[in-house]
């Protein structure tokens, strides 16, 4: 069993200065993992779970924004994820729709920005109209930039990569001398997202399951017990502050 976080605040409800503010992760992917058993444990249907886990969503955010994390992506919806039952797929296309509905005025307030890393094929009218409308509204906006990973695989995201660059070099637009991680990452949804500094998961997985394959490749990792309903401020400041400790060498030596 994992240890469990310990507080990062004080008795005054005040933060404690275990955190160094120059040294904050400037892209923070997480894997919310364990509604369904978070409410199973509850005695609690799993559709119970998901909206718990929405307002976790928030919670998490706001504590990202108050941390000057500059960009947060959450894996909402894996590609995978339609074999689930008819019922809970329906309910989890509901959930952008139904967040968005309550929290878009307070992200414009707080300028956050919102995005989607994913294919809209198969998605909901409704999904798709809420994530399109929020993104409308929050392009301008300079403050977190919150990524909603929908309808996201990372095999699908790099053999679409593999295919666009196959078609330049047939066009001839391109040679395979031209082939580069560079070009490679220009191709991948992620590409406007500079890559993750952090990658938390909760529940007690220890998998990214096919999420930023590409993208991960020297992210620091942190795994937590916690299911993701229950995951809080003092959750998220734990995974900093080992992130903090740890060194970051990139395959050479410090």
């Amino acid at each position: 069993m994992m240890k469990r976080a310990r507080s990062w605040w004080n008795k005054n409800g005040k933060e404690t200065p275990e955190l160094s503010k120059a040294n904050i992760p400037q892209h923070v992917a997480i894997i919310m993992d364990g509604n369904g058993r978070w409410a199973k444990q509850q005695g609690m249907p799993r559709i119970v779970g998901h909206q718990s886990g929405m307002k976790a969503l928030k919670r998490a955010t706001i504590a990202a924004d108050d941390l000057g994390i500059k960009y947060l992506t959450m894996y909402a919806f894996s590609t995978e994820n339609w074999t689930r039952p008819k019922d809970e797929v329906d309910f989890l296309m509901r959930l952008p729709v139904d967040f968005l509905a309550q929290e878009l005025d307070e992200l414009i307030e707080k300028n956050v920005c919102v995005r989607m890393m994913g294919y809209e094929e198969n998605l909901p009218d409704h999904t798709v109209k809420a994530l399109r409308e929020a993104i409308r509204k929050t392009k301008d906006n300079t403050g977190l930039v919150l990524t909603f990973a929908l309808n996201y695989g990372s095999r699908s995201e790099i053999t679409d990569a593999m295919k666009a660059i196959a078609q330049q070099i047939e066009s001839g637009d391109l040679t395979t001398d031209d082939i580069t991680p560079d070009l490679i990452e220009k191709h991948l949804l992620s590409k406007d997202l500079p890559d993750p500094d952090l990658l938390i998961r909760t529940s007690g997985e220890l998998r990214i399951s096919n999420f930023m394959l590409w993208q991960l490749a020297y992210s620091e990792m942190w795994f937590t017990d916690i299911y993701w309903p229950d995951f809080n401020r003092e959750h998220l400041y734990e995974a900093v502050a080992e992130y903090q400790r740890r060194t970051r060498r990139y395959g050479g030596l410090k």
